[in-house]
């Protein structure tokens, strides 16, 4: 597989995934399989829970902001992704999460807003950053560790305060990075661990360590560390695509999100063929913000491809 291969599945492999684990978001573990014992046998893109079969929440949704931004303008510009953000959590998503729509909705700059909310509550390690990363990624891929995990951590904090999220999303970065380049991304997991702000380096690299499992964690899967953790972990204990975000989703909890992270990633290094056509074919995405366009596959793939290039040529 090339680049332009494996982007593909990275990006449809996370909206896929966001799109399956949402209706059993905040549910208990083994929900998924509970509701579809037979792997492969169909039906599991049926929606629930609020969400129409093949729905994308606001993980994809948000990703698509930050990626048109990133094309649309040709590069990182902050401010222009902090106002998308804006028009999208005013146009009243069906989803989204609470600190995230405080740091759009106090009505400050794009630089102060996060720090503010971050000061006032103490807390803003969730995944909201994490869970829009896979589409941002692509975007950098060919820009090397540093670069990537940089701007990674820059757009991160445009609504998480905590630099424990925007380390988070920085890891996550580099290892779709490591993966559209062709090789294991778990392999490369000391030398991106070494890049981590050295605050945050032990907390990732208990949770990304081969003996961790999800049932460790001493956080709810909607802090950022036990939600890549677990991604990770459901790479690593599969061998497959379709069996990876299952695992995820079957971890119960924030099982949108898990699934998402896991799914760019395990998209990334499986590739589209890996995906399921029962669980493409229904995907679509509403797109708040946006004039009240959905995409829908062939958009994705449209957008995958022009990442892709662009990580490609730039």
């Amino acid at each position: 597989m090339n680049l332009v291969q494996r982007a593909i599945g990275a990006v449809v492999g996370s909206a896929v995934g966001d799109a399956l684990g949402a209706p059993f978001e905040f549910g208990p573990a083994g929900a998924f399989s509970a509701r579809f014992p037979v792997p492969g046998a169909g039906g599991e893109m049926s929606g629930g829970g609020g969400w129409d079969a093949g729905e994308a929440t606001d993980d994809t949704q948000m990703a698509v902001h930050v990626a048109e931004s990133l094309l649309e303008q040709g590069g990182l510009d902050l401010p222009d992704i902090f106002a998308r953000f804006q028009r999208w959590a005013a146009d009243e998503p069906k989803d989204i999460g609470l600190q995230t729509e405080d740091v759009l909705t106090r009505g400050l700059p794009w630089d102060q807003a996060a720090a503010a909310h971050y000061r006032s509550s103490h807390r803003a390690a969730g995944n909201g950053a994490l869970m829009r990363s896979t589409l941002s990624a692509v975007y950098f891929a060919r820009d090397g560790r540093q670069a990537t995990m940089d701007a990674a951590r820059h757009i991160a904090a445009l609504t998480h305060g905590d630099p424990a999220a925007w380390e988070g999303s920085a890891i996550f970065h580099d290892l779709i990075r490591v993966a559209l380049n062709g090789a294991g991304p778990l392999d490369e997991l000391p030398q991106i661990l070494a890049a981590v702000q050295p605050d945050h380096r032990q907390r990732y690299a208990t949770v990304l360590a081969t003996d961790w499992y999800p049932d460790q964690a001493t956080e709810f899967n909607g802090a950022v560390w036990p939600c890549l953790g677990s991604a990770v972990w459901a790479l690593r204990t599969t061998h497959n695509y379709a069996d990876a975000v299952r695992a995820a989703i079957d971890l119960g909890g924030d099982t949108d999100t898990v699934a998402a992270v896991t799914g760019g990633l395990a998209g990334a290094v499986y590739g589209p063929a890996a995906i399921p056509a029962n669980w493409t074919e229904p995907l679509h995405v509403p797109l708040p913000g946006s004039g009240g366009r959905t995409l829908r596959l062939p958009h994705l793939l449209d957008l995958a491809r022009d990442l892709a290039e662009r990580s490609s040529t730039g």
